[in-house]
């Protein structure tokens, strides 16, 4: 790999060199050099924006330029590009085209939608009526103007076309795979899978496992096979790579291949027929261990399958893949401290895959260390930013941290890509309703439902609250009751219910409910809540002497563990209760300005939020402690 550390000039060649196959049409090798220049300089807007001319479909054209703009908010060329791919609203403060005078090779290779329009006499000559009332040479000669400056470059006009998107993988992986497939992952023998493909995996660029040379008579099948394979038609690549094998008998890596194109259809019964196979012509072929391992777990969850990792390390001790795997496997199996010991293996042979730090991000997850883990997952963001399960992982992370915006940030990228991952949208409605946007809070959560309507129990509690807050209370009842169904023993959801209880009127119902949250209150915090609530409720159901007691039991606690809010409310209260009654009793507390009226519904102070978790519970009105999955 080129040497970046030593100068502008490697990559200004590069650079040009990519530029003129963009120029060439030939994308492909256009779009190999820039992602080089990007692994060197990451935050190079110019990158960004000529990695989109090389990108052929409208959604990966649109992430370039939408990173160019992140990276360069006053990027001209990446707003005009945007617009046009209607990704921005027009702006009439963005120049359609540059003020100042291109280079020569920048000028071939601007759009013909893009170039200046010609005026006055250039115009005129230009126009079809004068070139038919020309004489025939002036016709010719236009005619070849027309050819060389029309029509060839626009045979390198950018013609956005449509992808499949597979669906997110199960787990937070991003090693690169030879199928880009749900499954999990393995080294690629055709390369780099890059975000542009919207794949699960991520582009990676180490070291190639099965590399194997193709005999001449094998290589024309091969190349149907990579085509296949390009358009994750598995039934195709398998027939191909099935018509090598009586031309390559002795290759175990034709089976092995055929092994991983089962286990990403899901087939793990196949795939373990083709792994074996590959054990029969050689025994010592260690990948066809760890494919063994993989399918195993696919066909049976709970196999136990540490000794096909142990041949397949002991035969390929440096393949730094199946420490990844492993880990996995340990992690799993509630084994995280078993995870990181290989995975620092897996960090010396392998430093700059990003998929080592995404496999320490989930098993310092498991260890319940919210900092280490988000540590992980921005180092393997900052070895490849096109890694898209990144994305998703520390949207995760960041809420876990309380980073709301940056979560929002991650994952509002991600969904443009994985529209069908409700969890994403569900987090970013948790990440929403933190800062108090109930609205979009409401919004991506009803989009993870209408994604997975039954599934994401433990995001009920956040659609609960949100809907609490926007005064839309028969809804927040019900979400919140089934966020009761799934955390019973949640104080926080027990006293969010008090609250809807108590704005619906239903005041013997939020008495029986705060009198279950007595049990469940540990601190002097949640006592203050539960005194302050029942001593509303009681008012209610015209218990005054009840309501005195309780004001002044809270009254007596320290001002430190209720909002200042709620204790001039009580002092309120109590006055106005007493007066009412007739039955002066003795204050507790210091003197108080006076005040008159009574609470109100809209004035009820929410409840401050406890210590965050893992998963922080809502900081407007405490919520139970879900946990996630890694």
């Amino acid at each position: 790999m080129a040497d970046f550390s030593q100068g502008d000039k490697p990559d200004d060649t590069m650079f040009q060199d990519a530029v003129e196959a963009l120029r060439r049409g030939d994308k492909p090798r256009a779009k190999e050099l820039l992602t080089l220049l990007l692994k060197a300089d990451q935050n190079n807007p110019t990158y960004w924006v000529w990695l989109s001319a090389s990108m052929d479909n409208a959604k990966e054209r649109i992430y370039c330029l939408q990173t160019a703009l992140k990276l360069d908010p006053e990027n001209g060329t990446a707003k005009r590009g945007l617009i046009l791919l209607g990704a921005l609203t027009p702006d009439e403060t963005v120049q359609p085209f540059q003020m100042n005078r291109p280079r020569a090779w920048e000028e071939k290779l601007l759009l013909a939608n893009e170039k200046p329009k010609e005026r006055g006499l250039k115009a005129l000559a230009k126009n079809p009526v004068t070139r038919l009332a020309g004489v025939v040479m002036v016709g010719v000669g236009l005619c070849a103007a027309v050819v060389f400056g029309f029509v060839l470059p626009r045979q390198s006009t950018i013609r956005p076309t449509e992808t499949n998107t597979p669906g997110p993988s199960p787990t937070y992986t991003a090693t690169p795979t030879v199928f880009g497939a749900t499954a999990a992952p393995t080294k690629s023998f055709v390369g780099p899978t890059p975000l542009w493909m919207m794949l699960p995996e991520t582009y990676t660029p180490t070291a190639l496992y099965v590399n194997t040379q193709r005999p001449p008579q094998s290589r024309d099948q091969y190349r149907s096979a990579e085509i296949a394979l390009k358009n994750q038609d598995w039934d195709a690549y398998i027939s191909n790579m099935e018509l090598i094998i009586p031309l390559e008998p002795d290759s175990p890596d034709v089976y092995y291949l055929i092994g991983e194109a089962y286990r990403f259809k899901g087939q793990g019964t196949n795939a373990l027929k083709a792994y074996n196979s590959a054990l029969e012509v050689d025994p010592n072929f260690g990948a066809a261990y760890l494919g063994l391992a993989r399918a195993r777990l696919m066909n049976e969850p709970g196999f136990k399958a540490e000794f096909l990792f142990d041949e397949a390390i002991r035969l390929e001790p440096d393949f730094g893949e199946i420490y990844i795997e492993r880990a996995r496997y340990f992690i799993n199996r509630k084994d995280p401290e078993a995870a990181i010991v290989d995975l620092e293996t897996a960090a010396d042979l392998m430093p700059d895959s990003p998929a080592v730090y995404m496999t320490y991000a989930n098993a310092y997850i498991a260890l319940e260390d919210e900092k280490k883990a988000l540590e992980a997952a921005e180092k393997a963001y900052s070895l490849d930013i096109t890694a898209l399960p990144v994305y998703s992982l520390l949207g995760g992370l960041y809420i876990d941290n309380g980073k709301y915006q940056q979560a929002i940030e991650a994952l509002e990228l991600y969904v443009v890509y994985e529209t069908e991952d409700a969890t994403a949208f569900a987090m970013l409605g948790q990440a929403y309703f933190e800062l108090k946007d109930y609205k979009s809070a409401v919004r991506y959560l009803d989009q993870a439902y209408t994604l997975n309507p039954s599934g994401l129990r433990r995001y009920y509690v956040y659609r609960g609250l949100a809907h609490l807050e926007l005064d839309d209370i028969d809804q927040a009842v019900e979400d919140l009751e089934k966020a009761y169904e799934v955390d019973e023993r949640s104080f926080e959801i027990n006293l969010a219910l008090v609250r809807a209880y108590f704005v619906q009127e239903k005041f013997g119902t939020a008495f029986l409910k705060v009198e279950a949250l007595k049990s469940l209150a540990e601190t002097d915090e949640q006592t203050a809540y539960v005194l302050y609530w029942r001593a509303l409720i009681q008012e209610k159901r015209e218990e005054s002497k009840e309501a005195v007691d309780d004001w002044q039991e809270l009254l007596a606690m320290d001002p430190d563990v209720m909002t200042p809010e709620m204790r001039a409310e009580a002092e309120q209260h109590l006055k106005a209760v007493v007066t009412a009654t007739n039955t002066p009793k003795a204050l507790t507390a210091t003197s108080t300005p006076k005040v008159s009226g009574s609470v109100t519904v809209t004035k009820t102070p929410k409840p401050g939020g406890s210590t965050p978790t893992r998963t922080p519970t809502p900081k407007r009105t405490p919520t139970p402690t879900p946990t996630r999955t890694p």
